[in-house]
């Protein structure tokens, strides 16, 4: 089992299905639509930072620690999934949902019982794949590092508003953080020893455009997997 890891923008998707491709294995993609939350967990950041602008000691988005919750079961489901064959490439990894509930926690949106609640749930979860498909972490995790630049490059030609920094400003603030949370999350992962991990560093190889550079991240791919024993 592989999963990718990486910031918004970073390729995760691209680089799931060319490396699912590449070892003629299924891809699993996390759903972009449907998220019956994301409408509600957006209007109540606005509630909080009005509030908190307000001076409310306690202000919090009441639809945080709902909306991950929702990531980390649809997240637990798809690796229950791609558990069932020998063979696949996720292109999320469940670790990573860890990032976004501490980002939470920190500025406030979540309180302090609810991220206790869910880092908990995390480690019950975990311990259950472990029990019932005898691995608790993949062969293999692909993380995709970008620079700031870069990621708001992939970001603006991907073309969804809602991440443009232009529509909403306070995205650089989030941004610029959510790159310094995935550093300390990729010392955390390997002091952990959770799992091999290869890093892939996305301003230096373009897999996407490039057929070039595409096979030099395959390489990579590939050398790692054989050492691990696992082509």
């Amino acid at each position: 089992m592989i999963t990718l890891a990486g910031p918004i923008g970073s390729g995760k998707t691209t680089l799931t299905r060319i490396l699912a491709e590449d070892l003629h294995t299924r891809a699993f993609y996390e759903p972009v639509e449907g998220n019956p939350i994301l409408d509600d967990f957006y209007r109540g950041n606005e509630v909080a930072a009005r509030q908190r602008a307000a001076g409310v000691a306690d202000a919090h988005n009441p639809y945080a620690f709902l909306l991950q919750v929702y990531f980390l079961n649809r997240r637990f489901s798809a690796i229950k999934r791609a558990m069932e064959d020998d063979n696949n490439v996720l292109d999320r990894s469940i670790y990573e949902d860890r990032i976004f509930m501490r980002m939470n926690y920190d500025q406030g949106n979540v309180t302090r019982v609810e991220w206790e609640t869910y880092d908990s749930l995390f480690e019950n979860m975990m311990e259950e794949l472990a029990f019932a498909a005898h691995k608790k972490a993949p062969d293999l995790m692909v993380l995709i590092e970008i620079s700031y630049p870069t990621m708001i490059e992939h970001i603006r030609r991907r073309g969804r508003p809602y991440e443009q920094i232009e529509e909403d400003p306070s995205l650089v603030g989030y941004y610029h953080s959510l790159l310094d949370y995935y550093a300390q999350w990729k010392r955390d992962y390997l002091r952990q020893g959770i799992s091999d991990l290869i890093a892939i560093d996305a301003d230096k190889y373009d897999f996407t455009d490039d057929a070039h550079d595409r096979q030099a991240v395959l390489d990579q791919v590939r050398a790692r997997l054989r050492a691990l024993g696992k082509i």
